[in-house]
């Protein structure tokens, strides 16, 4: 099989199973979502896949053959910062493309390419600590990309960064996408991993507690929650609900079925509300992802 398949992967440190008999597959193209709690085992899933430690036990291969640095050309963006503070930064990117097999020409050709598409050009010349920490994690992205990986693995790609900078890392992820890269994220916002991600394995103690596809996943669910934007003020009609959010006549109520929603909508059209929006939703993966491992836990 192609792509990168993992079964009954274990991992035990000092006697603690950190990691129990986890299996996924990416057989094609795209993002799949690793999510967990702090402690869930999730980073060391990802650091026994790309053979930086062992596993104990299962199998983990990459088109069919056991992984390691020779057969799975890989890029890592660690959720730990890796730049080094005193030195610049196209030595460091030119040193890091070398370690990945680059020639000089090719890989200052990348740094320039990257950079600008970056937007970190200005700062090649510049030792790392006088970036910015938004920059920094750009030029860390760079390192993960720069030669070109087919397997690429993103733990928090976004730490740090703004919504315009957000913005050109999304846009570069989804280019890798179309250009057949298999793209592993790990990332504190739910949001952003719905955003990509076609399927999603969620870690809990080591256990994986929900996988699967996850528009499968939320259509097992029922509705929970109501989107309204009206022309007015509506309050006198939700005393029966529970108002998550409430500003500018845009409102997001909890429901408890479809009818009540309805029921809602019919009272609204009859007194000649404007309304412009009605939305019934189903869960987000962040009310999935509480309700599978507890709301005590930190998501991570």
């Amino acid at each position: 099989m192609s792509g990168l398949v993992l079964k009954d992967v274990s991992k035990t440190f000092a006697g603690k199973l950190v990691v129990d008999k986890i299996s996924f597959t990416l057989d094609q193209p795209g993002v799949y979502g690793l999510l967990g709690t702090n402690g869930a085992g999730k980073t060391t899933t990802i650091r026994m896949l790309l053979g930086i430690i062992t596993k104990d036990s299962g199998e983990i291969t990459w088109n069919s053959a056991p992984v390691d640095r020779k057969t799975v050309n890989f890029g890592y963006l660690p959720e730990e910062r890796g730049v080094y503070p005193k030195v610049k930064i196209f030595d460091q990117l030119m040193y890091f493309a070398e370690l990945k097999g680059m020639g000089k020409t090719a890989a200052s050709t990348a740094i320039q390419k990257w950079a600008k598409r970056l937007k970190v050009e200005e700062y090649l010349n510049m030792p790392a600590e006088k970036l910015s920490k938004g920059n920094q994690q750009k030029i860390q992205f760079m390192t993960a990309v720069i030669h070109n990986p087919d397997l690429v693995v993103l733990d928090e790609p976004f730490s740090g960064l703004d919504p315009v900078n957000t913005d050109i890392i999304k846009n570069i992820i989804i280019d890798l996408v179309r250009h057949d890269k298999f793209i592993i994220m790990s990332a504190h916002q739910m949001a952003t991993i719905e955003e990509f991600c076609t399927n999603i394995l969620i870690l809990n103690r080591g256990k994986t507690v929900l996988q699967g596809n996850l528009k499968d996943i939320k259509a097992t669910y029922p509705a929970n929650r109501l989107q309204l934007d009206t022309d007015q003020n509506i309050d006198q009609y939700l005393q029966s609900f529970e108002i998550e959010n409430s500003k500018n006549n845009q409102y997001t109520l909890k429901i408890n079925n479809e009818k009540s929603a309805h029921d809602l909508l019919q009272k609204l059209v009859s007194d000649n509300i404007q309304i412009n929006k009605f939305e019934i939703m189903k869960p987000t993966l962040n009310d999935i992802f509480i309700e599978k491992v507890g709301a005590q836990n930190e998501i991570k």
